[in-house]
């Protein structure tokens, strides 16, 4: 069995390593992408604060003179810091019509709300690392293609494990962490060394990767142990096309009064197609800042609360879900979190290549013996052969 392991464990590395590799650099960059898009594009950075907070109507007021003919719902993002800018999503663009996900993504000013990027998901950098990460570029087919990938990853840390498992009395020093001299030892503890100190983590990565990649196949098998909340219900057609007689500040208040003490986050319009107004707040204990799931729906008309969605009372399997994505990057343990994630991201590209040349070692090592005992068996050959031959020279008389 333990061979069995060893060349399943191998072929998953030598076959699929470069794909693990690149998941987990491009997953080590996406911990702090809006942090690396500012750092690519300074135009988006606040130098400023601003002296006093921009409502959202005023944000939604500019957004439809910036983009008149745009007139579905548009999402507000609040600033994360007072460094951050607003940012706000349109979509649906008919610019993208057909791609499954390719929203058009604005930041602005908080101080003069100006435009400082407009730009259609996918393409500029961390939206083209995002893609690459989520799917491989590849849309669904590679959307489960990572699916696949994050169990097979699962897989090689299960058989890494099961390989370097000493005996209970070389435990401690299997665990030891020095690097013992030589090219050969000194490649072997660097892959099993980095592969267990980070396993839980990097199992973790794998397993998270593999819910986000199959949400509603996941979903499914958590409802077996656990059970879900209900999503929120959706509405359309509440009022017509520029009807909304509900201001967006006045909708925050009535959300803020079913939770007192939560931060609001993002405000999606009604549009034209008369959606509520969904207000989306981060409670203190929930895992994630940015994308929370307490959500209240509120009639852009009447101000009534149609949904609430508490991220504090649901169930347990709804819980568990919503730790799924501040895992995956960390986010769930600030700052620390997202820095460990980010190293152990970078990884299995040190596995990669400590397990190539553990492979060719061996394949040295193999060739080596087997041309020692060759030429070992060519030497006893020659000497039988000798021994055994007639003497051809005369005898004496």
């Amino acid at each position: 069995m333990r061979r069995i392991w060893l060349a399943i464990h191998l072929h998953l590395g030598l076959w699929l390593g470069v794909l693990f590799a690149l998941l987990g650099l491009t997953g080590s960059a996406l911990v702090f992408y809006p942090e690396l898009d500012r750092l690519i594009n300074p135009q988006t950075r606040v130098s400023q604060p601003a002296e006093s907070k921009q409502s959202f109507d005023a944000i939604h007021q500019r957004l439809r003179q910036l983009h008149p003919q745009r007139d579905g719902p548009w999402r507000i993002e609040t600033p994360l810091t007072a460094q951050t800018p607003i940012m706000a999503r349109y979509y649906n663009p008919i610019e993208r019509a057909g791609r499954k996900f390719a929203p058009l993504v604005l930041t602005l000013d908080p101080q003069t709300l100006e435009p400082t990027t407009q730009r259609f998901w996918g393409d500029y950098g961390v939206s083209f690392l995002y893609d690459l990460h989520y799917t491989l570029l590849m849309q669904e087919l590679g959307h489960n293609f990572v699916g696949a990938l994050g169990v097979m990853l699962t897989f090689s840390l299960l058989t890494g494990l099961y390989l370097w498992w000493p005996t209970p009395a070389g435990l401690l020093r299997a665990i030891r962490p020095r690097l013992r001299p030589g090219a050969v030892l000194r490649t072997y503890d660097l892959h099993t060394l980095s592969g267990l100190y980070a396993w839980m983590i990097l199992l973790t990565l794998a397993l998270t990767g593999t819910v986000l990649a199959f949400p509603n196949l996941s979903a499914s098998l958590v409802q077996q142990v656990a059970p879900l909340s209900n999503g929120l219900p959706v509405f359309t057609g509440l009022i017509g096309a520029d009807q909304a007689s509900l201001s967006l500040e006045d909708a925050v208040i009535v959300a803020q009064r079913q939770f007192p003490g939560a931060e609001v986050r993002w405000v999606e319009t009604p549009g034209a197609q008369g959606k509520p107004i969904s207000v989306r707040m981060h409670q203190p204990d929930e895992p994630g800042r940015r994308f929370p799931q307490t959500y209240v729906l509120i009639h852009p008309a009447s101000g009534e609360v149609l949904a609430v969605q508490d991220a504090l009372r649901a169930l347990t399997g709804s819980k568990f879900m919503a730790w799924i994505h501040p895992l995956h990057n960390g986010e769930a343990f600030g700052l620390f979190g997202r820095l460990l994630a980010c190293f152990v991201g970078m990884l299995p590209t040190l596995l990669l290549v400590t397990g190539i040349l553990r492979w060719r070692q061996k394949r040295a090592a193999i060739k080596s013996v087997a041309s020692k005992r060759a030429a070992s068996k060519g030497a006893a050959s020659k000497g039988a052969a000798s021994k055994g031959a007639p003497n051809k020279r005369r005898p004496q008389t």
